[in-house]
């Protein structure tokens, strides 16, 4: 018998950890004449491509682990699959159907079962039925069809012990080479927040701490640039936490790390270890999700919101780690103004990124079913985006959704950081200035189609010339000038329109001395070099100063360096000569 594991990505470069489990726990416990196989694919892939590359597999069976992003495709694929081979045995899993009802089995009737809930056990039982020849109807974990089109519901199980899954990534089930790859060292979370499926399962199993330290031995010797913990909450045991954190420190050579964290269960002891992290080795994925009391009580997420804000301050100035705090509109008893106000409480913070989503009324979580008492309008189909709310509008939802794609493009991007700072030093706030963005954005038509990098430099330098100050309106270009001339190449014949003015020629010798002596200072370290030279109309430091040097610098099979060169200002022995030699190296 041939069993096919298969799914599509959302893009081509996701690895997928499932099925690798999935294969590793059925390989070790099925038995009898069977081959296991696994393809994997895109949901951007031809449909027909597809079809034809499953079918050409000869399965007996084929699971599909089904999400958000592929439920639709992979539904009509099953369709098809059916239409061409109706002896194919057509199995589902994953969060997206794990709470299905008899009613998907009468609009979706080339679907044989439902695996629901955690699928290693439950899968391999149901195969095994099959091998056997036997019926799987009361298989815990099963949903199915039976005759007189009837489903069958059986309570699903899960493992207590996570190490009967042998490692996926010893048995060569995982590919090691498409730039990073998902590890799991826990299942579970401690906290039942009613937008999360973790709050159906309080209970948290981890694997032993010899597989745990086996696999990123493994992982890390093997070169992986990045892994990304999946797990719900890493730290939720701060001793077990810190035994992974050290031993990654004491092995690690170049492989950088994603943890999804609570930022209130960090203790002291755990911040000084995270002081020796290196710069760029690890990113915490941390969810503040409200900063409403009210709202994270009725949520079901009892934090202290004033140790999170205390821990994060202390990882920022401590520590080097990359900081990403998310948000969630749409949570009940929020209006937009709680939104923006935690918007600012959050940006007050310094994380390197602020995610902003609206709230996902997820099948089977809490929240879809408390959704009609709350006053929750949701959109049906994946992904399930809540539309309004009981207090607020769709329009006013609508607005926050376009404030995040906007902190995407500003607070969150590494080449806008003068122009943010001077944008909320202008507005007052970080969201009274995202407010006003939103609404040119808008006027301008540009949440329609994605924006290049230059384009989004000269919108928004159009936005900030619309100012009604001019001394706000120069704060914000030279900063975005400044943004832009370290982030590319700044070529004289193709200046933005926001750019300062070009030095005078009268002033240039004041500052030929300091050029000089920055252009001998590059040649020693660049093959070659070009640079710009910019006075700009506010000033760049306490000092005054207003003229910057740019210099970028060449080296064969390097990226291009750029450094900026803050001149001082000093007055001339004579006056300046018609015409002023910059001698280049």
């Amino acid at each position: 018998m041939r069993i096919l594991f298969t799914t599509l990505h959302s893009k081509y470069i996701h690895p997928s950890l499932a099925l690798p489990c999935l294969m590793a726990y059925a390989g070790a416990h099925l038995r009898g004449e069977f081959q296991l196989l696994r393809h994997e694919y895109s949901v951007h892939e031809p449909r027909e491509n597809v079809l034809a590359a499953l079918l050409e597999q000869r399965p007996s069976i084929i699971a599909f682990s089904v999400y958000i992003w592929n439920r639709r495709e992979t539904l009509e694929l099953c369709e098809n699959l059916k239409r061409v081979d109706p002896s194919l045995f057509i199995v589902l899993g994953g969060p997206e159907v794990s709470f299905e009802q008899q009613s998907f089995f009468e609009a979706n009737s080339a679907v044989d079962a439902l695996i629901c809930g955690e699928g290693e056990q439950a899968l391999s039982d149901l195969v095994q039925a099959r091998i056997d020849g036997k019926s799987f109807s009361a298989i815990p974990g099963v949903t199915c069809k039976s005759e007189g089109s009837a489903t069958v519901e059986i309570g699903s199980e899960v493992l207590e012990d996570l190490d009967r899954i042998p490692s996926p990534f010893r048995q060569g089930l995982v590919e090691l080479d498409k730039g990073y790859v998902y590890l799991e060292t826990s299942r579970g979370c401690p906290y039942s927040c009613i937008f999360c499926m973790s709050a159906l399962d309080s209970r948290v199993r981890s694997f032993s701490m010899e597989r745990i330290c086996s696999d990123l031995d493994l992982l890390m010797e093997a070169g992986v640039k990045q892994i990304k913990l999946v797990d719900r909450t890493f730290n939720y045991n701060p001793g077990r936490a810190r035994e992974i954190f050290r031993f990654i420190l004491e092995k690690n050579r170049t492989t950088h790390f994603h943890f999804e964290i609570g930022a209130h269960l960090l203790d002291e002891a755990t911040i000084e270890l995270l002081e020796e992290v290196p710069e760029g080795l690890f990113q915490f994925e941390i969810g503040v999700q409200s900063t409403l009391t009210e709202t994270l009580q009725r949520m079901g997420r009892n934090c202290s919101l004033e140790k999170i804000y205390e821990n994060v301050r202390q990882l920022r100035q401590r520590t080097k780690i990359h900081l990403h705090l998310d948000l969630i509109a749409g949570l009940p008893g929020e209006g937009i103004s709680c939104v923006l106000e935690s918007i600012d409480k959050v940006l007050e913070l310094n994380p390197h990124e602020l995610q902003l989503e609206i709230v996902k009324v997820l099948p089977g979580s809490p929240l879809r079913a408390q959704a009609d008492a709350l006053g929750l309008i949701y959109a049906p189909t994946p992904p399930y985006t809540t539309l309004k709310t009981a207090e607020m509008s769709f329009s006013e939802l609508e607005r926050l959704r376009r404030i995040s794609r906007l902190l995407d493009l500003t607070v969150n991007s590494s080449a806008m950081r003068s122009f943010t700072y001077a944008l909320a030093e202008s507005f007052g706030r970080p969201s009274a200035a995202l407010v006003e963005l939103e609404r040119f954005w808008s006027q301008q038509d540009l949440f329609r189609v994605p924006i290049g990098r230059r384009e989004l430099f000269e919108q928004l330098g159009h936005f900030s010339g619309q100012c009604q100050e001019q001394e706000t309106a120069n704060r914000l270009q030279d900063a975005l000038a400044r943004d832009f001339a370290l982030s590319e190449k700044v070529q004289p014949n193709r200046l933005p329109e926001f750019f300062p003015s070009s030095l005078p020629r009268q002033e240039l010798a004041l500052y030929q001395q300091q050029i000089n002596e920055c252009l001998a200072s590059g040649a020693r370290a660049e093959t070659r070099q070009s640079w710009h030279l910019m006075k700009y109309r506010t000033p760049l430091d306490k000092q005054g100063n207003r003229v910057a040097l740019y210099l970028y610098g060449y080296r064969s099979g390097k990226s291009p360096s750029i450094i900026e060169h803050i001149l001082h200002s000093r007055p001339a022995d004579d006056e300046a000569p018609d015409k002023v030699g910059i001698q280049v190296p």
